[in-house]
């Protein structure tokens, strides 16, 4: 019995750690897709900022 348990032990501390694996990509890809949603966030108010000729972002400066 004792090896029994102890595989099934083992089964589900490898489908915890592949969750938390998955979970840790998950994020990175996230981060990732976060970063290029600011970047071009960034250059659509600098463009829009530009075009308008007018401070949107309330930094004090066009463009």
């Amino acid at each position: 019995m004792g090896i029994f348990w102890d595989l099934l032990q083992q089964d589900e501390l490898d489908k915890q750690q592949k969750q938390a694996d998955s979970v840790e990509d998950r994020v990175t890809a996230l981060e990732t897709e976060l970063e290029k949603t600011r970047v071009l966030l960034k250059k659509t108010l600098v463009a829009l900022e530009s075009h308008l000729n007018q401070d949107i972002d309330g930094d004090g400066i066009t463009g």
